[in-house]
């Protein structure tokens, strides 16, 4: 199946389904490398309908605490880039459904090589890209490629994005918008969900793309709600939290981590499907 057609077919799927999709993102590598293999591989079983997953960085600028330690917390364990795509790859083996969406900054990727990283990419079954601090003026560093070769290139829209940057925001912007809720950093606080609806409501009216909302979405009510105005809710740092809370006292995976992890990606889903 192309990386086309995983996007498209999940979000036509949740259509006919009559309901949101639930995105997780977690950080490739955290707690580490063979936990974070296992995770992934429960994540669709357990609700996930797109997973996100991190390409672990030293300054994940966008990010809060939660996420900024799981980085952390990942490269501690050996966690790269390589290792990432390697992740897809191993998941792909089992499951050719779940669109796989890589997030993060593009240090990694330049360190790298853009057009090495796009090619292997695309070859380990990544569906997209969102890169956090690629604006759209840059887009023949990565955004142009990636989608020459087929990858997504999903955009942030944020709640500061005016009628005329919205119109440039969107021009390469492919498979589905993440709005991000709040003006701020990842897992703070809260938007109500009337004012994402009103924002929403602006949005859709420059494109067709479904839309997800993220940053700040921390609950099944939560995602109720979201799921209400949106075509999918973004679940990052309560999933991450939930690791952090199952590490023993040397930072290791306690034997619980896994269930409770995907008991609480179920109960995060159960908020789309009642």
């Amino acid at each position: 199946m192309s990386s086309g057609d995983r996007i498209a077919s999940t979000f036509e799927r949740l259509r006919k389904e009559g309901r949101a999709g639930l995105v997780t993102f977690v950080t490739a590598g955290d707690p580490d490398p063979g936990t974070s293999q296992q995770l992934m591989e429960r994540l669709p079983d357990a609700g996930a309908d797109i997973i996100e997953l991190g390409m672990p960085f030293s300054d994940p600028m966008a990010d809060g605490p939660a996420i900024q330690a799981a980085n952390l917390r990942a490269l501690a364990s050996g966690a790269s880039l390589i290792g990432t795509l390697d992740m897809v790859r191993r998941f792909r083996e089992n499951n050719s459904d779940t669109p796989v969406i890589l997030m993060g900054y593009f240090n990694p990727i330049y360190q790298y090589g853009p057009s090495r990283f796009v090619t292997d990419a695309v070859s380990a079954g990544v569906d997209g890209l969102i890169m956090v601090d690629l604006p759209p003026e840059e887009d023949e560093e990565l955004c142009d490629p990636a989608r020459t070769a087929g990858l997504h290139w999903v955009r942030l829209v944020t709640p500061t994005s005016n009628e005329g940057r919205l119109k440039q925001v969107l021009q390469n912007t492919s498979g589905f918008i993440y709005y991000v809720s709040i003006a701020g950093i990842t897992g703070t606080r809260s938007a109500a969900a009337s004012s994402i609806g009103e924002a929403l409501t602006a949005v859709r009216k420059h494109t067709q793309l479904p839309i997800a909302v993220g940053f700040g979405i921390n609950t099944a009510e939560q995602v109720r709600e979201t799921g209400e105005v949106a075509d999918g809710a973004v679940v990052g740092s309560a999933i991450i939290r939930e690791i952090e809370n199952n590490l023993d006292e040397s930072g290791r995976a306690t034997p619980e981590l896994l269930d409770r992890v995907t008991g609480l990606v179920s109960t995060l889903s159960g908020g789309l499907r009642s």
